[in-house]
Parts: C-alpha cells; sequence; structure tokens
C-alpha cells in the first residue's frame, strides 16, 4: 500500500522538501500551523528552521488527531528514515489490518501537510524534535510502550558480556561489538528464528515478557536474578540498562506484539451517537422558549443592579456573598448566576463603573442594546457566547497559586473554550435535525480530535469545556432538549438542516432509529468576523418567529395579584415592576400589591387617578374592590406627614396625629422633639426618618426646601463607556487568502535571492557566501548590470539594521542611489549604495 506521494529526488533536508511544494501545499501548511508566519520568515529556509523549533512543533502535535499521532509515534520509534511499507507494517501489524490500511495515507499525508514528516515514501523522515518528543527515554516512556533498540541498549555494555549473548542466543561468535549487536538485532526482527527461540522459554519467562511487552518495558531484578530470569538475560530478552533495572529491547517487544506499535490503532473516530431523537419543531420551539428565559435573566439581572450593583472586590470580582445573592434574585444556582453575569459582562453590557468606591453597574451598551428587537439581542448574546473565552464554569475552583477563581474576576479565560463550543456545536450539527448527542459520545470524539490536549492540561479540560458547552447551549437556547436548534445551526454559518432528515418525535436511547451520520468537514471553523455577524443575523431571523409575542394586558384577581398570562410589553413591565412586586415566575408571572408596593408608585410621582387608569387599561378583568380600596387608602395617607432636613422634620397639619407618634415607644429611636405644634425635629437624616415611620406602619412624603413634594424617581447608575473583554487567543489566528498569498510571494522571493546561483570569482565559489565588495566594485557592478540589463544578487542593511539578501535589475544609476526592480519584493525600488554590503553577477543558469 503507498501514499501515493513520491517526487523525482529525494530532498536532502525539510527546506529542500518545502521548496519543491507548490503555493497551495505551502498556505494549507501556513493555514495549520500559523505560528510560522509570526513573522513572515525571509525564505524558505528560515521557515523550515521554524517549523523545527520545538514551541512550534509541540503546538503542531497537539492538533493532530488520535491516528495522526499514532503515526507521528510509530514513526519515532520506526529506523531513520523508514519506508512506507515499514511504517503500514508498525500500524498494521504482521495480519495487516484493512482498516488502519486505508486510513494510513491520510494520516501521513496530514503530517506531511504539516511539515512534521518530509521525504518520498522510501525515505519518510519524522523532524528530529517531534521524534526527540515522541521517542521512547526512561525518563519519557513512548506512548507506545516501547523500549530502546538493541543498539541503544547496548550502548554501554562490555564487549565481551555482548559476545556471550550471541552465543547463548544460538548465534556465531562476531571479532566486534557492532556485528554483533547486528547480528543480535537480526534475530530478533525475523519472525520464525525468534519463535523457534521463544519455544524453548520457560514459562515463568514467558510470562515476565507479557507483562513488559504492552510496556513500561522496565522492571527491576535482584543481583541473584531467578532462574526464568537469567535465561531471558543471558539470551539477550531482557537487557540491563542500570543497576537492579532490565528492559525489553524494542525489537523483541514488536515480535511479541505481531509487529505492531500500537495495541489499539483508531484509524476512525468515535461516530457521536444520539442519545434521544425528538421533532424538529419542538427542538426550535423548545430552543425559542429558552432564548426568551435567556433574555429575560440578563434583563432581570442588570435591573437588580441598575442603581450600582456589588462592589468590586479588590483582586477584582465579584465577592462569594454577592454571586450568592445575585443566585437568589435570578431564582438559579450559583453556577448558572455565575454563566449569566459572565455573559452579561462579555457582552459589554456590565461592567466596572471605575469609581473610588468600585461597583458593578450596567453600561450604556445595555440601553441600546435593550432598544433592539428581541431576537437580534438573543443572537448578540449568542455570538459572544460563541467566541468568549472567559469561562464562568470555573468560577469556585481554585487558580495555580490556591486562589480563588471569582466571577468576573481574573483569572477566568481559557484560550480553548472557544474552539472547544464551536466544535461541539458542530458535531451537534452533523446530526439529523432533533437528534440529541449523549454526552460521552461527544466527549469521546473530542478526545480522538485532540488526544494531547485531553488529559494532559488543567485536569482534561477539553472535556470539562464541552460538559459546559452543551449545559450552557441548552441555557442560552442555542439547542432544545439537547438538540442544536435550526438557529444555532445557522449561528454556525451552516444552511437549516431538511425538516425530512428527522425522524419522528421519540426519546430516550432505548430508540434505535436510523440515524444518518452526517460528515462534518474538518474545515468547519469559527467564521470571521464579517461572516460571523452575518451568520448572527440569519440566526436572529430564524429565532424571531418562534419568540412570544409580548402582552399588553394581565389578569388582575381579587386576592390582590395579577397574573401575566406571558411575556409583557417593555413599558407595562416596568411600570407593573414599581406598582406590585414579584411573587412567582414561570410560564405566568404573578405580581402582588402591597401597600408598600403602592407607595413605592406614589413615590415615583404618579396619582392614584394614574394607577387606577393604567389597572384599568390594561386589564382584561374588572379592577378588583380590594385593590381599588388599597390603592385609595395608600394614596389618601401618602404625604400627610411631610419630612425635610433639620438635620430632618415631620411636619403635619392633625397635630394629634403628631402627638400619636411621639407617645409611640418605637420612635423613640429616632430622637424625635416638638418645634411647633404642626412640627417635630430630629437630628437623624431625612432617608433614615422616612424609614423609621414607614416602619411604624405610616406613610410619609419627603419635600424639598420648597415645601414641594419629592419624586423620587428610580435613577440609572451607568458606567462610562465600556468596551467587552476581548478573547485570549489560542496562538496566533488563522492567516486569510489575502495574507497567504502576501506571505508566500514574500517567502518564496526570499528564497530565490537566497538560493540564486552565483558565478565563481577568485575565492568565491559558486553559490558561496557574498563577499563585501569594495564601493568601487558595487558601483562598477551595478553599472554595467545598467547597460547589459541582468539581475545581480546583493546583500543590503535597511536604516533599522536588518540584514537582507535581494536579486535586482538596476534600471540606472546616479546620485549615490541605485533604481532596480526588485525580483524580491516584485516591485522597482531605489536603494542608496552605501547600504548595499556587497555584490556578485547571477550564473547564466
Amino acid at each position: 500500500m503507498s501514499s501515493a506521494h513520491t517526487t523525482p529526488s529525494a530532498p536532502r533536508s525539510l527546506a529542500e522538501a518545502l521548496r519543491a511544494r507548490d503555493d497551495a501545499s505551502l498556505a494549507a501548511l501556513l493555514r495549520s500551523r500559523p505560528d510560522l508566519i509570526t513573522p513572515v520568515p525571509t525564505d524558505l529556509t528560515q521557515l523550515a528552521t521554524r517549523a523545527g523549533t520545538r514551541a512550534s512543533v509541540l503546538r503542531a502535535l497537539e492538533r493532530l488527531d488520535r491516528f495522526a499521532l499514532q503515526t507521528a509515534e510509530a514513526l519515532a520509534v520506526a529506523p531513520d528514515p523508514a519506508s512506507y511499507g515499514t511504517l503500514l507494517g508498525l500500524m498494521a501489524g504482521d495480519a495487516g489490518a484493512a482498516g488502519v490500511a486505508a486510513a494510513l495515507p491520510r494520516a501521513v499525508a496530514t503530517l506531511r501537510e504539516q511539515a512534521l514528516v518530509w521525504g518520498d515514501d522510501e525515505r519518510l523522515r519524522l523532524v528530529r524534535t517531534a521524534r526527540e518528543l515522541l521517542a521512547p527515554t526512561p525518563q519519557h516512556p513512548s506512548p507506545t510502550g516501547l523500549g530502546p533498540t538493541v543498539q541503544e541498549a547496548t550502548s554501554g555494555m562490555s564487549p565481551g558480556r555482548i559476545q556471550e549473548i550471541v552465543t547463548t542466543a544460538g548465534l556465531t561468535t562476531t571479532h566486534d561489538s557492532v556485528s554483533a549487536v547486528a547480528a543480535l538485532t537480526a534475530l530478533f526482527t525475523h519472525r520464525g528464528k525468534m519463535a523457534a527461540l521463544l519455544a524453548d522459554a520457560p514459562e515463568a519467562a514467558l510470562e515476565v515478557l507479557s507483562r513488559l511487552v504492552w510496556g513500561p518495558p522496565y522492571g527491576q531484578v535482584t543481583p541473584e536474578p531467578a532462574a526464568h530470569l537469567r535465561w531471558l538475560l543471558d539470551r539477550g530478552l531482557l537487557l540491563p540498562t542500570a543497576p537492579g533495572t532490565v528492559v525489553l529491547p524494542r525489537e523483541v517487544a514488536l515480535h511479541l506484539r505481531e509487529g505492531r506499535a500500537h495495541r489499539e490503532p483508531e484509524p476512525l473516530p468515535p461516530a457521536v451517537e444520539p442519545a434521544a431523537v425528538h421533532g424538529p419543531q419542538v427542538v426550535d420551539a423548545t430552543a425559542a422558549g429558552q432564548a426568551y428565559t435567556a433574555l429575560a435573566t440578563v434583563e432581570e439581572l442588570l435591573k437588580d443592579w441598575d442603581e450600582g450593583g456589588p462592589a468590586v472586590l479588590r483582586a477584582g470580582g465579584l465577592s462569594v456573598r454577592d454571586l450568592k445573592r445575585t443566585a437568589v434574585a435570578l431564582d438559579v444556582s450559583e453556577p448558572v448566576a455565575a454563566f449569566w453575569v459572565e455573559l452579561a459582562y462579555a457582552a459589554g453590557l456590565l461592567a466596572s463603573d471605575g469609581e473610588a468606591d468600585e461597583r458593578f453597574a450596567a453600561t450604556p451598551g445595555y440601553d441600546e442594546w435593550l432598544e433592539q428587537p428581541a431576537a437580534e439581542r438573543w443572537a448578540r448574546l449568542a455570538e459572544v457566547w460563541l467566541t468568549a473565552t472567559r469561562t464562568p464554569g470555573l468560577v469556585g475552583g481554585r487558580d495555580a497559586k490556591d486562589r480563588t477563581l471569582s466571577a468576573l474576576g481574573p483569572g477566568l479565560d481559557r484560550s480553548a473554550a472557544s474552539e472547544v463550543r464551536h466544535r461541539v456545536l458542530t458535531l451537534l450539527a452533523g446530526l439529523p435535525h432533533g437528534a440529541a448527542p449523549g454526552t460521552e459520545s461527544v466527549l469521546a470524539r473530542l478526545r480522538w480530535e485532540r488526544p494531547l490536549r485531553g488529559p494532559r492540561t488543567d485536569d482534561d479540560l477539553r472535556s470539562r469545556l464541552a460538559r459546559w458547552t452543551l449545559e450552557e447551549a441548552e441555557l442560552l437556547g442555542v439547542t432544545g432538549r439537547g438538540a442544536l436548534s435550526a438557529h444555532g445551526r445557522a449561528l454556525l454559518g451552516m444552511p437549516a438542516a431538511p425538516a425530512a432528515a428527522a425522524p419522528a418525535e421519540s426519546s430516550g436511547p432505548g430508540d434505535k432509529l436510523p440515524v444518518h451520520h452526517h460528515h462534518v468537514p474538518p474545515a468547519a471553523e469559527p467564521l470571521p468576523g464579517p461572516e460571523r455577524a452575518a451568520a448572527a443575523a440569519a440566526a436572529a431571523r430564524l429565532l424571531a418567529p418562534l419568540l412570544p409575542e409580548p402582552l399588553d394586558h394581565v389578569l388582575l384577581q381579587a386576592d390582590l395579584t395579577a397574573v401575566a398570562p406571558g411575556p409583557l410589553r417593555r413599558p407595562l413591565a416596568d411600570v407593573l415592576g414599581v406598582l406590585a412586586d414579584v411573587e412567582s415566575k414561570g410560564g405566568a408571572t404573578v405580581y402582588r400589591f402591597t401597600p408598600a408596593s403602592v407607595r413605592r408608585a406614589l413615590d415615583a410621582g404618579r396619582t392614584a387617578a394614574d394607577v387606577h387608569a393604567f389597572l384599568a387599561a390594561h386589564s382584561r378583568t374588572p379592577v378588583p374592590q380590594p385593590l381599588a380600596y388599597l390603592v385609595d387608602d395608600v394614596a389618601r395617607r401618602h404625604g400627610h406627614l411631610r419630612v425635610g432636613a433639620a438635620s430632618a422634620y415631620v411636619r403635619c397639619d392633625d397635630d394629634a396625629l403628631l402627638n400619636e407618634i411621639l407617645a409611640d415607644r418605637r420612635a423613640a429611636a429616632l430622637g424625635l422633639r416638638r418645634l411647633a405644634p404642626t412640627v417635630l425635629a430630629t437630628r437623624s437624616d431625612p432617608a433614615a426618618l422616612l424609614e423609621g415611620l414607614r416602619a411604624m406602619g405610616y406613610a410619609p412624603a419627603a419635600e424639598s426646601a420648597e415645601g414641594d413634594v419629592l419624586i423620587a424617581r428610580a435613577h440609572s447608575h451607568r458606567t462610562p463607556p465600556r468596551t467587552a473583554p476581548e478573547p485570549v487567543p489560542d496562538g496566533p489566528p488563522a492567516p486569510d487568502a489575502t495574507l497567504l498569498g502576501a506571505a508566500i510571494r514574500a517567502i518564496r522571493a526570499g528564497d530565490l535571492a537566497a538560493t540564486a546561483p552565483r558565478k565563481p570569482s577568485g575565492d568565491r565559489p559558486a553559490g558561496g557566501e557574498l563577499p563585501r565588495t569594495s564601493s568601487a566594485e558595487t558601483l562598477a557592478t551595478m553599472q554595467a548590470a545598467v547597460l547589459t540589463g541582468e539581475s545581480v544578487w546583493i546583500g543590503y542593511v535597511n536604516a533599522e539594521g536588518s540584514a537582507s539578501q535581494r536579486v535586482i535589475a538596476p534600471i540606472r544609476v546616479e546620485g549615490g542611489f541605485v533604481t532596480a526592480y526588485d525580483h524580491t519584493a516584485d516591485e522597482v525600488r531605489t536603494y542608496p549604495l552605501h547600504r548595499v554590503t556587497g555584490v556578485a553577477e547571477l550564473a547564466e543558469d
């Protein structure tokens, strides 16, 4: 089986292999490894060098799927270079697994595309840094479980001991250790001879080999090993690596494994199986209902913080106590409250006000957001959630310094969050509309796609991010009953799935319905900015018809309650929120009228007539008599007492009422004293006096210095204009087509300058380094090139002191400058001659 990738002549280095690529292949490399063009390399040699650095290689390995990584691991324990046939044997084993053989060309192509492997099919080479990272060492065992080769394990062994092993193994004694080790290696790699050798092994010896065969390959022995261990040591089937430590040679392990480098090659990704299947309409309706609830929750949160929210901790963020209070106010758990708080922050709807006593509050952007249609408001929240790197699920945990991570505080960014969210939703989009996957099925797929990004980081951070994504998508209304909604699919920039693709309504893992596993192309990457905005707009258009229409009425009841059978229009909800207290939420919201709530409306400037007219206009039922009496009774007493500043005073035309207040024991704390028959004074401030009198059952009203009643309107505290927090990228962003094209042209041009053949001259061989030439020689060569129209190769130092090499075709030389067509920059440029360090003519070829 061949990977169908050969070149006319085998490249001698990674740089030569890259030089043989076309522009499309180079673009694929730079797109998959964007760190290679940050900044743009000067030529292909520098690109190859950068592609072999430890940080870049490790990053590329972390982005490989499990089978491509297994292929790289197999190459790390194969001879260097290895043929494709050798690699196939290590992956498929002696039996030749058909699935592995079919998938291997794709894995090799992936490694080649990412410049982790180079060379033709007869000489495949893993880049040196990747081999160092993946090859087995005593300190870092190979993921394959294989140990060192016979040659590596015997490198420190005495020649006499090596000859003893060769003789005991039934081989002919050699004259040197090199040939002895080669003979032993040939024995261990010969299936027939090895089978014959092991046929005579004691049963206990075979048991020892079976324990070491799949790794770890190291074991402990005593100074006087047992007979079965001595049998293995004498024949080199176990080799000593340190006092008391032995290792199973790689060739022996591969024989026992029947040639396989891995116990279980995984050429195919695990399928994402549906745990339940629902009707598409049910999914979309459920998701839309939850989307509306999400909007109501965010509005309620910020309305609660309208006059200034909780204080900002000294270290930043929300205190545990304030998060608990927020959770109680929203009637949700603390983790869910943290999610809503973080979402509003990520959307730029709340921030710190920056005052001396710093508090969280809504931003001016919140008021703009409120004016948008409901579907557009949801689309903004969903778009921000999809791209944000702040991770609410971490709230309450500990950072590396054992400090508690708080909501809205530092340390919550995880660069992988947005990629995992997008990938999880993409996997859901690969199922038929209405199919909800099992959580473990999604996690298994993600672990196969990024095996090195899982257990190695943050206690399997990707799995936790995936679980949080599924929960948050349901809270936000991107999914409904666990299945991706139509507007959720549009949010990813994907077309809506045809309704016929989904089976009839069913649920539960026991319903074995035929599910077509749509192929999700690997190119399903997060959308760039303009396309992401267009996708959000499309999602809003799909969601809008599904959202409930706000109501303009309530149902008043005789028990002093009002029932809102659905979401209310904002003006109605705002007024009702002042006039009554919310008693319960759900499909219908219940409001309760109390003396305090009615007084709150009167304090806000409404009269009893206004309240009666409002109730009559917005109730589908007649205004109950108890409610009308309550409004009239509170209004009759409202403002009968007046409070001003003395520090504070109380005045009332009814001196009997003031006598009653003075006689009340509860008024002792207020320190009231009579100034006149109708005036009482106190040292308390007006706010405390108002609160104290209301606690005693009175309904006083505040008044101004002119004696007018003060209208206590709600004050909306806003922060100065704030920008939403920027996501923390997971490395350099993927380059767009324009940047890729420019980068490839620059690299090609720089490579042309670096590799252009030069004429031999004196002590300068063809193709050697450019020598420094004198000013006179540089000028003469330039003038000659103008006359002949030939190109020359120059060294040039710019104003910043950066040196480069270029191929130019001089057009004219005058005034200390040369004007030339620069092949490297693909344009006409003018260079000062004093910055040209050297010049050489190009060879005729």
